[in-house]
């Protein structure tokens, strides 16, 4: 058994799609068919119940998966070992980012690390919040960013910055006039949101409930995938949202959107680390340019000594 036969293994069982993963590993569906089939044939247990034409991870293949994931992690980090003691001079930072903080917030960075770091190859994956986190659990990615609450004890949660979340409406909506809005408002609006398991999504219910309001209660017209998908549904009905500044600010300055009034918090940015997992000098090397960047920016004239 290879460690690429392992790869291609995992690939497949978590998206269950032969061809979805084929396109994730660069690989053609037939090899990956033909990696499968070798592994099941060898140790004469079946991964995956081939259903019509579609594919099904069996009782074993679950068992399997967890062993496999663990492996990957291990020969990963010691990949990683091998490769610092070079000095930086080889190497990848595998990060996995919620939507806001991948599209709006991190590429700076990432143009910094890179120009700093050029020998450093930088792995990002977008993903909802739950599922980033899983990512760092598992050890599949050195650095999880994202916005959202995260109850899981095993990973180590840093807030790393902060952001704005603002409730917006079409430029022909109602609530586009300013005007300030009641509880009552917020139930008898029609809604567009993120799917269960965004950081924006758990947001706005955080701020509800802090403000009384139940959020089950309220009309979700439409769940979309993407933050792009639900700024534009937005933009064509008579529908409501809220969302981080960062995606909106362009559309408000051009008077395709505007602001409710109606006065939600800010929220962190949280960074996640696995505690028991090496340290490894890229990442490190990221954070530290990412926690100086956040305090220049908080600094005011009046905080800074000219002395």
């Amino acid at each position: 058994m290879t460690l690429e036969q392992l790869r291609i293994f995992v690939e497949v069982a978590e998206r269950q799609h032969l061809t979805q993963a084929a396109a994730v590993l660069a690989l053609t569906p037939s090899a990956v068919s033909a990696s499968i089939k070798v592994l099941e044939e060898r140790y004469g247990t079946a991964l995956f119940n081939r259903v019509g034409r579609g594919i099904e991870i069996s009782e074993a293949g679950r068992i399997f998966l967890i062993e496999a994931r663990r492996t990957i992690a291990s020969a990963r980090a010691a990949e990683l070992t091998l490769a610092e003691l070079g000095g930086m001079k080889r190497g990848t930072l595998t990060i996995h980012a919620s939507q806001t903080i991948a599209s709006y917030w991190l590429p700076e960075y990432l143009v910094q690390f890179r120009q700093a770091h050029p020998a450093i190859a930088l792995s990002v994956t977008i993903d909802n919040t739950h599922n980033v986190a899983q990512a760092v659990l598992q050890g599949g990615a050195d650095l999880g960013f994202v916005e959202g609450a995260i109850d899981e004890p095993t990973l180590s949660v840093d807030a790393i910055a902060s952001d704005q979340i603002v409730a917006v409406v079409a430029a022909h909506h109602p609530w586009a006039s300013g005007r300030r809005l009641l509880h009552a408002d917020l139930l008898e609006a029609q809604w567009i949101l993120r799917e269960k398991g965004s950081g924006t999504r758990s947001a706005l219910e955080c701020a509800l409930q802090a403000m009384h309001v139940d959020f089950d209660a309220l009309d979700i017209a439409l769940t979309l995938p993407s933050n792009e998908a639900v700024r534009s549904a937005v933009m064509a009905g008579k529908f409501a949202t809220a969302m981080s500044e960062l995606v909106v600010a362009s559309h408000l300055r051009a008077g395709l959107l505007a602001k409710a009034n109606i006065d939600l918090p800010e929220r962190a940015f949280y960074m996640l680390r696995h505690p028991e997992r090496y340290k490894t000098k890229a990442s490190l090397a990221l954070e530290a340019m990412i926690r100086l960047s956040q305090i220049a920016r908080d600094e005011t004239p009046a905080k800074i000594n000219l002395k």
